[in-house]
């Protein structure tokens, strides 16, 4: 199993470009208050990216489910969207981080594409890379 990539982003501010041009899963953390018009930026970005199951956690994560639903509807102007470009989506309003980074590693399929690449991003005012990578880890050997 591929380790995941870590992606810190502070809110408000641009996301990075992501280099890998393969469809990916995405556990995206919510440890901060945003505005709508952020949120919808950050959804368009992961789903342009190439995010093709995105798993919510954190504050207001149901919130974010319906923005990356309409971020990848809205590519195909409300119109049927083709299989490999469909985007699955949770949140995890319930759950324990380390719940959320077990189904990401083990659970989270795509009907159609193998995602063998996962991101955590993380929105949050500081970064905390090593943390999240290490909880993955922990979650992925627990459950394994």
């Amino acid at each position: 199993m591929e380790e995941p990539e870590y992606v810190h982003l502070r809110p408000g501010y641009a996301p990075p470009r992501l280099d890998n041009a393969t469809p990916f899963k995405a556990v995206v953390v919510i440890d901060a208050d945003v505005t709508p018009e952020w949120q919808g930026h950050i959804s368009d970005w992961l789903v342009s990216s190439g995010c093709r199951y995105m798993m919510a956690w954190g504050r207001n994560c149901s919130a974010w489910d319906d923005s990356v639903d309409e971020a990848s509807l809205a590519r195909f102007d409300f119109r049927e969207v083709p299989e490999d470009d469909f985007v699955m989506t949770t949140w995890h309003d319930t759950e324990q981080l380390e719940e959320v980074f077990e189904f990401a590693e083990f659970s989270a399929m795509h009907p159609s594409l193998g995602l063998e690449k996962t991101y955590i991003v993380d929105i949050s005012p500081e970064a905390r890379g090593p943390e999240m990578l290490e909880a993955f880890r922990d979650a992925r050997e627990k459950f394994d």
